[in-house]
């Protein structure tokens, strides 16, 4: 809830790129803090069975840097403050209208506009190919990675905003900052890389 001062700071303290203000699912873990008056904030990244280094990186920064918030960690003197989150009023799936193979130039962080085409559904030949386009304009924040989906299947996430934004830029500028790995102990932070 970023209507939450709290959770806002802590959202922003978190220094992802984009926050995406959800409505609240019944008997989420996220409905019972809240119902606590506790903050919650959910890191949702990478891609499953997958390790995603960038968004590792952002993880681990994002957790000590609310921890640092809260005060379990010291300040750091090192570590820039993060930019102000993109805040997404809501997001939209876009699901497989057919089963087949999907064929996509959509790739995670594009900008997209309503009714643009994100790709094709086809046949193992091409042939008998059902397109699919945005609902909406907005952010692809998820992505279905695997091509061969099924009628229903979630293929794209796409993250919506009150204003327009020049939110590709932000992206870039974001992942320019993040130029220190994330096995880097945050109490040595002069350490070396590891190879």
């Amino acid at each position: 809830d970023m209507t939450n001062p709290e959770t806002r700071r802590l959202a922003q303290a978190f220094g992802a790129p984009v926050a995406l203000n959800a409505p609240v699912r019944d008997g989420s873990l996220r409905e019972a803090a809240g119902s606590r008056g506790i903050p919650m904030l959910l890191y949702e990244a990478g891609e499953a069975l997958r390790f995603d280094e960038l968004s590792i990186r952002v993880g681990v920064r994002g957790i000590l840097a609310v921890m640092r918030a809260i005060g379990m960690l010291p300040l750091s003197r090192r570590q820039p403050a993060p930019a102000e989150p993109l805040l997404a009023h809501s997001s939209t799936w876009v699901r497989a209208p057919s089963s087949g193979i999907l064929r996509t130039p959509i790739a995670l962080g594009r900008q997209v506009t309503a009714k643009q085409a994100l790709g094709k559904i086809g046949d193992p030949f091409g042939e008998a190919t059902v397109k699919v386009t945005a609902p909406a304009e907005g952010l692809v924040i998820g992505r279905l990675n695997l091509p061969l989906v099924y009628q229903g299947d979630a293929l794209f996430h796409i993250a919506r905003f009150d204003e327009a934004v020049d939110v590709e830029g932000a992206l870039e500028a974001f992942e320019a900052g993040l130029d220190r790995p994330a096995d880097v102990d945050p109490y040595e932070p002069d350490q070396p890389e590891m190879p």
